[in-house]
């Protein structure tokens, strides 16, 4: 009987798991099965530049899967029973709800959006954690006359990196960044001389140290000044995916799912969890950030322990670290801020239009990694996998009494 693993999402770390596993297993031992509500791979680091009105190349799953032995089932996902081992997913031709049943469940639905409470967020923000939301950003800016205010809130990567993309494509535009901190203030003095050039060039007002209160129609309020904002773009960080705070995993008061140094669910050993979704401790035991550069090591990290466990070998420990925070500032400026391996800024940083082409190499680079899925520089070897300890739903309704009597006591 073949070992079912499914993988929920196919972002950078659901699709990169997913062909991992095909590359490490033998087709005739798994089924591997990849659930997304999409039949594309959107590349979510370039949602600002599909925002600002720039086209992103199409690439279809069922080509990037082609010969890998994954199969794709295009649905969203209802719910997960981890004590049943089942997944609920809605069809997306509309052919209603099914049951999916697995052994080893890969967790990669990732995060959206975080309007986090603030009034009038909902209904008058956009935001492009998403390709739905960008594209409708797109179409806001496409509709504006010269002139016209917009508002990036948030002073972090994606701001950053939004607010830049606008202005560039939209000189006409008054465009202007609130950050609840200081501007830029987390980077080098290097860096952050340059950052302050670049937004200088491209005619962006900043307003730092100013938090948000409540965002309207027409406006964004902060603790001490009211913008105007034809329209606003939120882009103040993530939360995950709620689906998994809604099961028996133990997950952490962020929603995350708790692992282990394997990717592994501490309290359901034949869950994995990847990217933002898990709760994963980088050097110095820290919380890795939700962010692509440490993602997508830890989908490698979960695939290779799977396949390692399933074939009967010691699991491997691949490095979660930090080497550097890459940003584009538009498509002809960008900043490469290098940090330590627990992500701290170094006084050393690469700016200009180096820093420019070294972040679309990144770009590249982690688009063709899920685009090829099974391709290396070491030849394919798909190992077999060996007999694995049978368990029962029965076992798992017992180890979950077990944890609520431990939890009571």
């Amino acid at each position: 009987m073949q070992h079912r693993i499914i993988v929920l999402g196919a972002g950078y770390t659901g699709a990169i798991a997913a062909g991992r596993l095909a590359k490490r297993l033998h087709r005739d031992d798994v089924a591997i099965t990849l659930v997304n509500a999409e039949p594309d791979f959107v590349e979510r680091v370039r949602l600002h530049q599909l925002a600002a009105g720039q086209d992103l190349k199409p690439r279809p799953f069922d080509e990037i899967f082609a010969g890998t032995g994954v199969e794709l089932k295009l649905g969203k996902v209802a719910g997960v029973d981890v004590d049943r081992r089942t997944v609920s997913v809605v069809d997306a031709h509309g052919a209603g709800t099914r049951e999916l049943e697995y052994d080893t469940l890969v967790y990669a639905l990732g995060s959206g959006w975080n309007p986090q409470g603030v009034p009038g967020t909902a209904e008058h923000a956009h935001d492009i954690s998403g390709r739905a939301g960008a594209l409708r950003l797109r179409e806001r800016l496409a509709g504006l006359d010269a002139g016209q205010p917009v508002v990036v809130v948030g002073g972090g990567l994606t701001g950053l990196e939004a607010v830049t993309e606008i202005a560039e494509s939209r000189p006409d535009l008054d465009v202007a960044l609130v950050a609840r901190g200081g501007f830029g203030d987390w980077l080098s003095d290097k860096g952050r001389a340059h950052l302050r050039k670049v937004f200088g060039g491209l005619g962006i007002t900043v307003h730092e140290h100013a938090a948000v209160t409540a965002v309207e129609a027409d406006r964004v309020v902060t603790d001490g000044a009211s913008v105007p904002a034809a329209v606003t773009v939120w882009a103040t960080g993530f939360a995950v995916h709620p689906i998994a705070e809604a099961t028996s995993l133990e997950v952490s008061d962020t929603g995350q799912i708790v692992v282990d140094s394997t990717m592994r669910s501490v309290s359901h050993p034949e869950v994995y969890a990847v990217g933002d979704a898990a709760l994963a401790m980088g050097p110095g035991d820290k919380p890795l950030r939700m962010s692509c550069a440490s993602g997508v090591p830890t989908a490698w990290q979960a695939a290779e322990a799977i396949a390692a466990r399933l074939t009967g070998v010691e699991p491997p420990k691949i490095p979660l670290r930090y080497f550097q925070q890459c940003i584009s500032l538009g498509r002809k400026e960008g900043l490469i801020q290098f940090v330590t391996a627990d992500d701290q800024t170094l006084p050393k940083a690469l700016t200009g239009r180096l820093a420019a082409l070294y972040k679309e190499l990144i770009c590249k680079g982690a688009a063709w990694g899920v685009a090829h899925p099974t391709v290396g520089s070491m030849p394919v070897r798909r190992r077999r996998t060996v007999p694995q300890p049978t368990r029962t739903v029965r076992d798992d309704a017992a180890r979950q009494t077990e944890r609520t009597a431990e939890a009571a006591a």
